[in-house]
């Protein structure tokens, strides 16, 4: 069964963002990972959500996701991340 990671992203330092994005890519890709949504405007429909930056990832099922949020090659780019923004980040299991 397929799994989505879900990002809202809130950058504070755009310049340290730049190179996490530059890192992230193939940490992705090693663990069969790719890109859904990365950035594009968004509208909110319903609610007081209030999105920075979203960013929907898909990978082959959980597992995989998990491993690439755990992993050796994500690490450095999520230290990045951590300091250059404030992150709301969910999996979700999709629809096989």
């Amino acid at each position: 069964m397929p799994a989505f990671v879900i990002v809202d992203v809130a950058i504070k330092d755009p310049e340290a963002y730049e190179a996490y994005k530059k890192l992230t890519p193939a940490s992705i890709a090693a663990y069969k990972g790719k890109f859904l949504v990365r950035g594009g405007n968004s509208v909110v429909l319903e609610g007081d959500w209030e999105p920075g930056r979203v960013v929907v990832l898909q990978f082959p099922d959980a597992e995989h996701a998990k491993q690439w949020w755990n992993s050796e090659e994500y690490a450095p780019a999520k230290v990045i991340r951590q300091g250059a923004a404030t992150t709301r980040m969910i999996l979700v299991e999709g629809m096989g």
